[in-house]
């Protein structure tokens, strides 16, 4: 009679249950396993085999078969090994496992029969358990991801003989206690601060209101004037993460396969460098098995583009719909996944081919028409959606060799973003955003009311520059961040005044 055990696999951050089921019967010494597996699962048929005979057991010599439901459903990766073991070993009566319609089986194994471990857990045991899961053995060095998870029970295994030992009740596995979240954040420790940056008053005070917004960036600057320094500064000054962000931050890497092994949590916001010569594929996921892409992994922090005038046109149209809707849908032949990638894009780029047009010491050597086509090379769209465009000029010697005592410090601008971050939270109460750059047309019309002068600003603004729709509700959040960082719940003429100073100045 054929023995089932339960096993999961992760489907974009999405979970579904699979039945594992195995069938020994007389007949040639075959085995099967059936059910969508990729390579990886056809593979694990030499692993379970080393690996039930290495733990000191019985490998039925006749017909196996082994059949992962739905069938219809793709498997991928090696997570299948253990589960695949105790179904046979549960078929050839050489194991019994107790409360089998409440357990979840999952891991790698090694050909001495010992756990290795595999990718997303976290989510695994989050929505199994909302589907009635209650016992998770998971690989040893996966348990404490999967213990940040309440009312389950979290059994680490080394190995298929420990587990077997403990379902014949010779020696039990002690379940992991819960691990309270909130205690695993530490404060992070940055090796670079605002302070350290000279000068650049307007490009902070940039950096300060993306921030508390959550508002996309693009600096343009000659070679050397810190645009870089500036970018990785950024994530010094962007408040802390959430439980809530934690967490879903924490799905992403756990699926990626990216979590450090002892590190339960990703406790700090993301910050995602990625070089121009990335493929489209690279940054906005896919792959044999659908995995996340750059923003993903960038959700809830920072994506940094540095030269991206150097991305090729397709690689960078790509961002406009996850940069719109806050997610990235994947549509490829074994099916459709939806991502988050609600990040905030710091880009960076050269004025011209060169670097010195707009550099007042340095001779530019580029014609007229070069830099046209250099600036052309980003999109009147993909500009349409960052909200501040930054001049960042050469920095002067006296500034340089200023000290740097005076300048402000990434801790104390943290707090002022966090406390714009605040009224911003008391504001969207019940609303699934948590941002002003996130507020729908709707919304901005309802948080971000101005008096009469400032619509007459704000009507000159849109003729003479010949602002888009977009560009205009997104004037409109940048000046209701400008007025949180100032405390101020209306929205005056000098808010706005200020928002309409970050519109591009290329393209």
């Amino acid at each position: 009679m054929p023995a089932k055990v339960f096993s999961a696999a992760t489907i974009g951050l999405d979970c579904e249950i699979i039945e594992v089921e195995a069938d020994l019967f007389s007949g040639l010494s075959k085995f099967f396993v059936v059910g969508l597996g990729d390579t990886a699962v056809q593979e694990s048929r030499e692993r379970v085999r080393s690996a039930v005979k290495n733990s000191g057991f019985s490998f039925h010599t006749q017909r196996i078969t082994v059949n992962l439901a739905p069938a219809d459903l793709p498997k991928a990766g090696p997570s299948f090994d253990f589960p695949i073991a105790v179904g046979i070993l549960s078929a050839s009566r050489q194991v019994f496992v107790p409360d089998s319609g409440e357990t979840i089986l999952i891991g790698e194994l090694a050909l001495d029969g010992k756990t290795r471990p595999v990718a997303g857990i976290l989510p695994i045991v989050m929505q199994a358990k909302q589907r009635g899961f209650k016992n998770f053995f998971v690989p040893a060095a996966n348990a404490r991801e999967a213990a940040i998870i309440e009312d389950v029970q979290i059994f680490p295994v080394e190995s298929l003989l420990e587990f077997v030992r403990h379902c014949s009740g010779e020696s039990k596995i002690s379940p992991l206690p819960p691990l309270d979240a909130r205690e695993i954040v530490a404060e992070e420790e940055y090796k670079i601060d605002l302070a350290h940056v000279r000068g650049q008053e307007h490009a902070k005070r940039a950096l300060t209101v993306a921030a508390a917004g959550s508002h996309n960036l693009l600096f343009s600057g000659p070679p050397g004037s810190g645009k870089t320094m500036l970018a990785r500064a950024f994530r010094t000054i962007l408040p802390k993460m959430s439980l809530t962000e934690t967490l879903e931050v924490t799905k992403i890497y756990s699926v990626a396969g990216l979590l450090p092994v002892g590190e339960p949590l990703v406790t700090t916001r993301p910050f995602r460098a990625v070089h121009h010569t990335a493929s489209a594929v690279s940054i906005v996921g896919g792959g044999n098995k659908i995995g996340p892409g750059e923003i993903s992994l960038a959700h809830k922090g920072v994506l940094f583009l540095d030269e991206i005038a150097e991305f090729p046109a397709q690689v960078l149209e790509v961002l406009r719909q996850p940069l719109e809707d806050g997610q990235i849908t994947i549509s490829r032949a074994a099916g459709t996944v939806k991502f988050p990638a609600r990040f905030t894009l710091i880009a960076a780029m050269n004025p011209c081919p060169c670097g010195f047009s707009t550099d007042s010491e340095q001779t530019c050597r580029c014609s007229p028409r070069e830099i046209e086509r250099y600036q052309k090379k980003l999109s009147g769209p993909l500009l349409d959606r960052i909200d501040l465009h930054i001049d960042v000029p050469r920095v002067k010697f006296e500034k340089l060799d200023a000290p740097a005592e005076g300048n402000e410090s990434s801790a104390s601008i943290r707090s002022r973003v966090q406390s714009a971050r605040d009224r911003q939270t008391e504001r969207f109460r019940g609303l699934k955003i948590h941002a002003n750059s996130e507020m729908s047309s709707e919304q901005t019309k309802k948080f971000c009311e101005v008096d009469q002068k400032t619509k007459d600003l704000l009507q000159q603004a849109v003729s003479h520059f010949q602002l888009s729709a977009r560009a205009y509700y997104r004037i409109l959040k940048l000046a209701r961040t400008i007025a949180d960082l100032a405390g101020e719940e209306k929205i005056v003429m000098n808010h706005v005044a200020e928002a309409l100073q970050y519109r591009p100045k290329i393209g």
